[in-house]
């Protein structure tokens, strides 16, 4: 894992100012700590590993009618050359009753715990507010299963790996069709007035839906002469943001290129995937 944080830089653009690592359980270990650190990067490792010994005092809500309650010590693990900040966040869980025939033993028992190992600068629960962010990407996982990565077709490794490799671009290019849409929708229209459409909100949609509003939409195609042409229907409210998104790609079209011809920043990400920089790029 240390190896992974270390390479990470040279697949970013130079443009990237601040890069967040947060991982599970797993990641915790002086050796991936260190690389983050050398690195520079800000992370957020949950604990597993080790149990650092927070005041009972110090406990406190982010907010007034909260049930979670936060927290933080300084504390060195067995084997690390120095503390290191944890924070923690506890949330009220099982409360024992008359019925229970076992006791809680600990003072503080009936919370559920979650700590992490962090150089984020915030408070305790804004570090965590912060690592919960990566939360989204257990919903990606299962969207890209479900879109043909648990479908393994053959009983051959490098088949399989090919496979994957078509599945997973084909859904980052839906995923960035989706933040293009969106913020497509965000930009202005000649009177100032920002535009809305049935596309507005489409990068927070499934894949599901998203195809239901930029590709699965009724049209007729028509041929007089030699041209031929797709007509939509103008009671479909999709069309109109399926057009004004088209218009966005062609002005985007026309735009230059900078990271491929490293006249706006540093192409740090080039060397790494091993592509060439374009000579002319327009």
């Amino acid at each position: 894992m240390a190896d992974v944080i270390r390479s990470i830089k040279k697949y970013l653009p130079a443009c990237v100012k601040r890069v967040i690592l947060r991982g599970d359980g797993e990641f915790i270990s002086w050796d991936a700590v260190k690389a983050a650190e050398d690195e520079g990067h800000v992370y957020i490792f949950g604990n597993k590993a080790c149990k650092p010994p927070f005041d009972s005092k110090a406990w406190y809500k982010a907010h007034k009618n909260d049930t979670a309650e936060y927290n933080e010590c300084w504390y060195k693990p067995t084997g690390w050359p120095g503390e290191r900040r944890f924070v923690c966040m506890r949330i009220p869980g099982k409360k024992s009753n008359k019925a229970d025939t076992q006791i809680e033993l600990l003072e503080d028992g009936g919370y559920v715990y979650r700590d992490f190992v962090t150089n984020h600068s915030g408070k305790p629960h804004q570090a965590i507010d912060e690592y919960d962010k990566r939360a989204d990407c257990e919903n990606q996982i299962g969207e890209v299963k479900r879109e043909g990565l648990s479908a393994i077709p053959t009983h051959q490794f490098m088949n399989n790996y090919a496979y994957f490799q078509i599945v997973l671009l084909a859904y980052n290019i839906w995923r960035s069709f989706k933040m293009i849409a969106e913020y497509s929708e965000k930009q202005k229209n000649s009177e100032g007035k920002p535009t809305v459409t049935v596309l507005s909100g489409i990068q927070d949609n499934t894949l599901r839906i998203a195809r239901l509003k930029l590709l699965l939409i009724a049209a007729k195609l028509v041929t007089t002469g030699n041209t031929t042409k797709v007509k939509y229907s103008e009671h479909d409210s999709r069309a109109a943001g399926l057009f004004s998104f088209m218009r966005h790609l062609d002005r985007v079209r026309m735009q230059a290129s900078p990271w491929l011809d490293g006249s706006l920043w540093q192409c740090r990400h080039m060397g790494g995937l091993k592509l060439q920089r374009a000579e002319n790029s327009s």
